[in-house]
């Protein structure tokens, strides 16, 4: 091969991995960013991997961002907010509602209860 051609090749791929290094450290990758189609999918996914009791209510926003609903109350010394974020598509209509979400319970930050049985549990205290 010609000096020319392999010097070329070797100053593209070191312009490539410069590009792919600033991508990497300064693309801010949030959640809020995504389409809703990704969101979706990245918040189904995040959501099943969630263990309770070891997940607060800081690391829900801080990795999904804001919910989509969002409930509160306080009953004596202990605040439950139950928050849902969107998971599956249901309706073309421009509206997120509680179906097409998956809710997450939390007490005094902590999650303690996911899903369906999350938002019933909210509702009984």
């Amino acid at each position: 091969m010609n000096k020319k051609v392999v010097s070329r090749i070797l100053i593209a791929l070191a312009i490539y991995g410069v590009f792919v290094a600033l991508v990497v450290n300064f693309y801010d990758d949030s959640p809020s960013d995504m389409e809703w189609g990704d969101r979706e999918s990245y918040n189904k996914q995040y959501i099943g991997k969630l263990t309770l009791e070891k997940f607060n209510f800081e690391q829900a926003i801080e990795e999904l961002g804001s919910p989509d609903i969002t409930e509160a109350k306080k009953i004596a010394e202990d605040s439950f907010q139950v928050t849902f974020y969107r998971t599956q598509h249901v309706k073309s209509d421009g509206f997120t509602t509680q179906d097409e979400c998956t809710a997450l319970l939390f007490k005094n930050g902590s999650l303690i209860a996911i899903g369906n049985t999350a938002y019933e549990q909210f509702q009984q205290l």
